[in-house]
């Protein structure tokens, strides 16, 4: 054992110098794959908004319109002699709406409500200078 204390003792080099990891962030994603071809948009086809289809500048708006129709949702309904309305949740509280009612950032008109659904009837532009009615249907929530 003293013959291998003896012995003269090695050097270790040191260790080396890493740079620090930078990571990578693919700015990129949402962007067309380049492995995918162009999608043609088909002009011809497409649907063009009726000259009598068009939103009511002059109209007052409503505190519900200025929010997107996505933030809404149906969670009851309510009726009393004033008529049957529809609870929605959403824009910070339940609010009350009934059959006329605006809702949403596009001209969206309140055309139905029943116990499981209401209809509302969006006008959005239809990108050739015109609008064009959208239908879109809020459902109740069900309770989970």
């Amino acid at each position: 054992m003293d013959e291998v204390r003896a012995r003269p003792k090695g050097s270790i080099e040191p260790l080396p110098k890493f740079l620090p990891y930078e990571a990578f962030t693919y700015g990129a994603a949402s962007l067309r794959s380049p492995f995918q071809p162009p999608v043609k948009v088909d002009t011809v086809n497409r649907a063009k908004g009726a000259p009598e289809v068009r939103p009511d500048e002059t109209r007052v708006k409503q505190f519900l319109e200025g929010f997107n129709i996505e933030v809404f949702e149906m969670v009851g309904t309510l009726s009393n002699d004033g008529g049957f309305f529809a609870l929605v949740s959403g824009a910070g509280g339940v609010h009350r709406i009934k059959v006329g009612d605006y809702l949403g950032r596009n001209h969206g008109r309140v055309v139905s409500v029943d116990e499981s659904k209401i209809d509302v009837v969006e006008i959005v532009p239809d990108g050739d200078q015109g609008w064009l009615e959208r239908p879109r249907s809020l459902t109740l929530k069900e309770r989970s």
